[in-house]
């Protein structure tokens, strides 16, 4: 990846947030949801946020480059065109995986709709290393990867996390992304040292930081993104300081948006954790005279490619792909766990993921909660549990609907009435015309087929 850009002190861009990012004083650039925004119809407010000089990374969410498949050429694409349409220097994803199934193990695609762990295995680490060197030759900018939270964990990982991600960018020179408050995540959920993950981490890799809020409950800690940051991430983030200067750090928030004035306290806080970092960096320079090595790991020389690996890469997706169809299809379609896997932490990874579908279908088509009122959540989570995701959040939508007027939902009939003009405004190529003379003609055309 070459030198990181310095970036400085930044924040997730979110449409609900952007007036307050707008007059917050500090912020030297921001992160957007690259499958939010249209490269030909960007929000005026972002256009502001660029035209003022600060930098704007596009964060994908959606290529899965963990999983089996080799990244989709369109969605590539896609995350091209918006880097370019920001002027980013970079561009950012995630090292998970979140869709199975398919021709590699002749079974119905399944979509997670989240972000899932990859194992850490030799395998694991072939098919990904493969499908980063893919997606590195189709963007214009250089591409880094950041660590996911993971309420479960994968038996038989063959390595650390630190050294997964050493091993990662030693092989493609990829970039990291490393976000703390995932390593904490992990650390609760998992048990993994993030200290020991720190010291065998290629800091020289290291492109930016994310930090962010959650919650723990009953011994499972959530990455929510909707909670303050709690004191272990600030001081994971000052460890990291201590090792190395981070070239950006970026608070991360996505929902129940707090006033401009803890917003304005986190970021001091997080600035605050950097500094603690940077004396502890200069107070071990002055006992040994120059920059101790805090890092166990060896440094190696970059190599984009390894030998044997691209060799044995068919079969190594299709291992993997029968490793993650089998667990997806555990999580969101209800066959049995597979062996060893922790069946607690599969049901709570199981309604998370039930819950994270709710939340965003009810953002992509909010006039469903307003229909349905109370009544949404559980008839959604219902419908969830027979019916899987196998396509976008708008296409579940559309089956969610489709299900409810099926089986003769709700009983109400004028809302069973308004629930069908959504439909039907929304499951063609193009919206259903409103005038009156084309509302007559509908009309007429259905009383011609009642006939």
């Amino acid at each position: 990846m070459g030198a990181a850009r310095a970036l400085g002190t930044g924040i997730g861009w979110r449409p609900e947030i952007a007036d307050v990012v707008a007059g917050m004083p500090g912020i030297d650039w921001v992160e957007v949801v690259a499958e939010n925004v249209c490269p030909g119809h960007l929000p005026d407010a972002l256009v502001r946020l660029r035209e003022r000089g600060l930098t704007v990374v596009p964060h994908g969410v959606s290529l899965g480059l963990g999983g089996a498949d080799r990244p989709d050429a369109g969605r590539l694409a896609a995350l091209a065109e918006r880097a370019e349409a920001l002027g980013a220097p970079l561009v950012t994803e995630h090292i998970a995986f979140v869709r199975a199934g398919g021709a590699l193990t002749a079974s119905p695609r399944l979509e997670a709709g989240h972000l899932l762990p990859v194992p850490r295995t030799r395998d694991a680490l072939d098919v990904l290393c493969a499908n980063i060197r893919i997606a590195q030759d189709a963007l214009p900018v250089p591409l880094a990867v950041e660590n996911i939270a993971a309420l479960l964990s994968w038996p038989g990982d063959e390595m650390t996390e630190g050294q997964f991600l050493y091993e990662l960018a030693d092989r493609t020179g990829v970039g990291l992304l490393i976000d703390v408050a995932n390593l904490h995540t992990n650390h609760v959920n998992s048990g993994d040292d993030p200290a020991k993950a720190l010291a065998e981490l290629p800091l020289e890799a290291l492109a930016y930081v994310h930090v962010a809020g959650g919650f723990e409950r009953d011994g499972v800690w959530h990455d929510s993104h909707a909670h303050a940051v709690p004191r272990p991430v600030l001081d994971l983030l000052t460890d990291l300081a201590s090792r190395v200067s981070p070239p950006g750090v970026l608070l991360e928030r996505d929902e129940d948006f707090p006033e401009a004035a803890e917003f304005t306290r986190e970021l001091t806080g997080i600035r605050e954790a950097v500094a603690a970092g940077h004396r502890l960096r200069e107070s071990a320079r002055a006992v040994w005279g120059t920059d101790p090595d805090r890092n166990t790991a060896t440094p190696r020389a970059h190599e984009n490619t390894t030998a044997g690996a691209d060799a044995d890469e068919d079969p190594a997706r299709q291992r993997l792909a029968l490793a993650q169809v089998s667990l997806l299809s555990a999580l969101v379609a209800g066959t049995p766990a597979p062996e060893e896997f922790d069946r607690a932490r599969l049901r709570i990874q199981a309604r998370a993921l039930a819950g994270k579908r709710a939340d965003v279908v009810a953002k992509v088509a909010p006039e469903l909660p307003h229909l349905l009122g109370a009544r949404y959540r559980t008839a959604y989570l219902a419908y969830a549990q027979g019916h899987p995701m196998t396509g976008g959040y708008r296409a579940d939508a559309l089956a969610f609907v489709s299900h409810l007027l099926d089986t003769g939902q709700p009983r109400d009939a004028r809302v069973r009435h308004d629930l069908r003009e959504w439909w039907l405004d929304r499951s063609g190529p193009a919206p259903r015309p409103h005038h009156p003379t084309a509302r007559l003609a509908r009309a007429t055309r259905r009383a011609l087929l009642r006939r």
